[in-house]
């Protein structure tokens, strides 16, 4: 019998709350490169990601777009337009295969004005996921396309084993995702890639991309808020 206990979200509801509100939701494989959710689609129902990673995408007209976000196992999309009952504001897209659980907002909502621990994490995560749009609004409005670059690439980065200060970027994203992450075309970002590389703040390793000095990025970045 499916449970709710593997997602995170529902880990402290007791067991008969999980079976059944289980019974309510679906589960359903998607293949690499597959659409989950329109951002015309009039759903409400919430998504959590139980395998696989998903793409969230604000598609602003044909041909240009805005990689808001990436998720994998555990997190979970859709929740505004069940709070709200407003239509989608982004596409999803698998990168990988994926299974997901999609529960009915009804569902959601029963869950929420039933257990105040839920309802406190899901207000924490919107809480963070605002702090995070302010921190990329700031950097649109105020940061040269190069120090937006900075920005992602240490976002994106994790420490590098065996190498203490290194960070690195594994698997490495294409420049058309990096210049769409952060809102700029893709020769600047190639372009800033090659100056950096040159610099030897930056190295194309085999399934990574390599950030051999981030101290001196995060000091750009700083200097670059201050002007």
């Amino acid at each position: 019998m499916q449970t709710l206990s593997n997602i995170p979200l529902f880990s402290d509801l007791p067991q008969e709350l999980s079976e059944r509100y289980a019974r309510s939701c679906f589960w359903k494989d998607y293949d690499p490169h597959e659409l989950i959710i329109d951002v015309e689609d009039e759903t409400t129902d919430v998504r959590f990601v139980i395998s696989g990673k998903v793409r969230i995408i604000h598609r602003i007209t044909v041909g240009k777009e805005v990689i808001l976000n990436e998720m994998g196992d555990g997190e979970f999309f859709g929740e505004i337009a069940a709070i709200d009952g407003w239509p989608r504001s982004a596409n999803v897209t698998t990168i990988t295969r994926s299974r997901i659980c999609i529960m009915p907002q009804r569902v959601f909502l029963d869950i929420l004005a039933e257990s105040p621990g839920v309802s406190l994490q899901v207000m924490k995560m919107l809480a963070r996921r605002v702090r995070e749009l302010n921190m990329r609004l700031a950097e649109h409005s105020f940061l040269q396309a190069k120090h937006r670059l900075y920005s992602e690439l240490l976002r994106l980065s994790r420490p590098r084993p065996g190498h203490p200060g290194q960070r690195s970027i594994s698997p490495p994203p294409i420049q058309r995702e990096l210049a769409e992450r952060i809102g700029t075309r893709r020769e600047v970002v190639s372009r800033e890639l090659n100056a950096l590389e040159k610099e030897g703040h930056v190295q194309k390793a085999k399934g990574a991309i390599v950030i051999i000095n981030p101290d001196e990025l995060q000091s750009r970045i700083s200097e670059a808020w201050e002007e």
